[in-house]
């Protein structure tokens, strides 16, 4: 896949569960993301879940091992709405951090419904930056808070750049702010940034969003039926592009810790 990823799609009746879990483990270490396309899916959440427990400890939250990503009828927060949402990392507010994420796609948006997915490699991307802007980066640590009206939230502290705890690589940590076009953004995260000048923090984070949208080293994942994503979470950045309210989108998300599981460093 352009610009990283690899994809592989089944043949004809050829179900998820066959694949060995070893290899795909190395497939998402090696190429940061994986598209299995095709493949006959577990219907049932639990079944979905019990494959993964195969990778290893499946991390559980207050709702279970899987969440169920769709639109709510009254959303408190971003993740339960249309809006987009900002690049981030999962688990930043959590006591430990999981290594891969498995998204399964139930129903997708039509083609001019907006909601994929975005993904942006942070490895490749500060492999190949300017020397001198990760030296400015590598000063910046930023805290971030956000309410907890649904399974997450609280505060969180992190240096923009994080080594990764399996490949020891450096990764970029950034929950990117809202965009201000979007008012109605439910559950708005606030940003505190030590490191930089408070005049120099628009610059700042313009050269954020300009590095983390470069098609270089980021893509945005248009969801078909079935589809299942298997991701670093470490490596990679995410968010969601806004859909359009009441759009047919649906996914599935599983949570794997490492092994051993990486403690959360954010929180001190």
């Amino acid at each position: 896949m352009e610009p990283f990823g690899v994809r592989s799609r089944a043949e004809r009746g050829q179900r998820l569960t066959e694949l060995p879990v070893p290899a795909l483990r190395e497939l998402v270490r090696t190429h940061r993301l994986v598209l299995l396309r095709g493949y006959e899916v577990p219907a049932e959440a639990e079944q979905l879940a019990a494959w993964c427990r195969q990778w290893g400890e499946v991390m559980s939250w207050p709702f279970g091992d899987v969440l169920e990503l769709r639109e709510a009828q009254d959303p408190t927060d971003h993740i339960f709405d249309c809006s987009s949402v900002p690049f981030h990392w999962d688990g930043m507010y959590k006591p430990f951090v999981p290594e891969f994420q498995v998204f399964h796609c139930l129903r997708a948006p039509g083609p001019e419904d907006g909601g994929a997915t975005t993904f942006c490699d942070t490895v490749r991307l500060l492999d190949e930056a300017d020397p001198g802007l990760l030296d400015r980066w590598r000063r910046v640590t930023v805290t971030y808070r956000i309410g907890q009206v649904v399974h997450y939230g609280g505060k969180a502290v992190s240096p923009l750049l994080v080594e990764h705890p399996v490949s020891g690589a450096p990764t970029l940590r950034f929950n990117a702010p809202p965009p201000e076009e979007e008012p109605d953004f439910l559950n708005r995260p606030a940003h505190e940034f030590a490191g930089v000048g408070a005049e120099d923090v628009p610059e700042l984070l313009a050269g954020l969003r300009a590095a983390l949208t470069d098609p270089r080293w980021s893509l945005a994942h248009a969801w078909q039926d079935g589809d299942v994503v298997l991701a670093d979470n470490h490596a990679l950045l995410h968010g969601r592009e806004r859909f359009r309210s009441r759009a047919p989108r649906h996914l599935r998300r599983v949570h794997l810790l490492g092994d051993p599981a990486h403690a959360n460093p954010a929180l001190g």
